[in-house]
């Protein structure tokens, strides 16, 4: 075989390592491994992996992220139906190297490296169900997921969509607890479409572009934990009372109106997978260094009392924005992660009623995810 044959195979067998790392092969028995299969030209950034990248949301997820100028490798991982979301994704002519993984035999491989995971693996709500009737099965995913996460990136920031966030944010903080691993700056809950729909919804009513509004969403990511702060919106500005009504109610039940809406075909997928990607975004420009990058999230709810940083340095440093252990608020993201979480700030009198109700279930929905490892 003369030189330039080789070549060929050799660019080839790099081309399927890419798409399959633990299958790939060459004629004779030439097999190339994955680790020396390499991109040329490969875009600098940071290393993402996706679990749960060919489901509902994963997909357009992965294609997004695929699209994202500080993704370098992106790992798609799911348990079917991976090799082809992998082809299909990589022929997509951006920077960022794809890599599919198949299975749970190959799920170390897929998280091996990475600084962010994010994980929106889980089955779908359907109609008349609940985010509390996707517990038993999501809570399995998400636990084993996460002992992955201990196994093979440690230290990676993790974005967790799979519902119910309220429940599987706690169970996989447990999960790294029990390993000796847990560093709440970087376990994040993706609450960003509840922002995503305050933003529309107000938007609509007060007659701008949805990008030039900022509401901010705190509490939880189900029902009524879905608290919008409407006297903290900006541009600022004033709601009647039916205004008020209407659009807590419209953003506490979003994800139900797209769910009858597709009538059995779905829930709140491709505005998940918007969302998702823009929270991951952040966190991307975060690990860059990049300033005043502030957004909401569900996490460990302490705030640094002043003059104390980093945030999480010792308890008696900090003081929480509830009495909750987890709580979905405004955080500041940087090289560490979550690196403060801002007080709730000033309440009118509709929204301090909204909090006490959001905390009850809130507080019942945390326990249970922590129940779910410690029993």
């Amino acid at each position: 075989m003369n030189s330039n044959s080789e070549a060929g195979y050799q660019r080839v067998a790099k081309i399927s390592a890419h798409l399959n790392p633990s299958s790939c092969s060459m004629e004779q028995g030439r097999v190339l491994g994955r680790m020396n299969c390499r991109s040329k030209g490969g875009a600098s950034g940071f290393k993402v992996a996706i679990l749960g990248a060919a489901g509902g949301i994963g997909q357009p997820l992965a294609m997004l992220m695929k699209m994202n100028p500080l993704v370098s490798v992106l790992h798609l991982y799911d348990v079917v139906n991976t090799p082809g979301v992998t082809a299909d994704i990589s022929h997509m002519d951006t920077g960022a190297v794809v890599r599919g993984f198949l299975g749970p035999q190959q799920l170390e491989n897929a998280l091996t490296g990475m600084n962010l995971v994010i994980i929106p693996a889980g089955v779908p709500r359907k109609p008349g169900m609940t985010r509390d009737d996707l517990f038993n099965i999501n809570a399995g995913i998400v636990k084993t997921l996460c002992e992955g996460i201990v196994r093979c990136c440690p230290g990676a920031i993790v974005n967790l969509i799979s519902n119910p966030v309220n429940s599987t944010v706690p169970i996989a903080a447990e999960v790294f607890k029990k390993a000796g691993t847990f560093d709440p700056k970087k376990l994040l809950g993706v609450t960003m479409l509840d922002v995503v729909r305050a933003n529309t919804f107000v938007a609509e009513v007060l007659g701008l572009d949805p990008r030039e509004v900022d509401v901010p969403v705190v509490g939880g990511h189900a029902g009524v934990t879905i608290l919008p702060l409407l006297s903290q919106v900006k541009p600022k500005c004033s709601f009647t009372p039916e205004e008020i009504s209407y659009l807590t109610a419209r953003i506490q039940n979003g994800g139900t109106e797209v769910v009858e809406a597709k009538a059995g075909s779905g829930s709140a997928t491709l505005s998940m997978a918007y969302a998702a990607v823009k929270f991951a975004d952040a966190c991307l420009r975060g690990l860059r260094g990049d300033a005043g990058i502030v957004e909401c999230a569900f996490v460990a709810s302490q705030v640094p009392l002043p003059n104390s940083h980093p945030v999480y340095i010792h308890p008696s440093a900090t003081r929480h924005v509830t009495e909750l252990p987890f709580f979905a608020s405004k955080v500041r993201l940087g090289r560490t992660g979550v690196e403060e979480i801002y007080p709730l700030g000033p309440l009118n009198e509709y929204e301090r009623a909204g909090l006490e109700k959001a905390k009850k279930e809130l507080a019942a929905s945390i326990q249970k995810g922590v129940s779910f490892i410690k029993n």
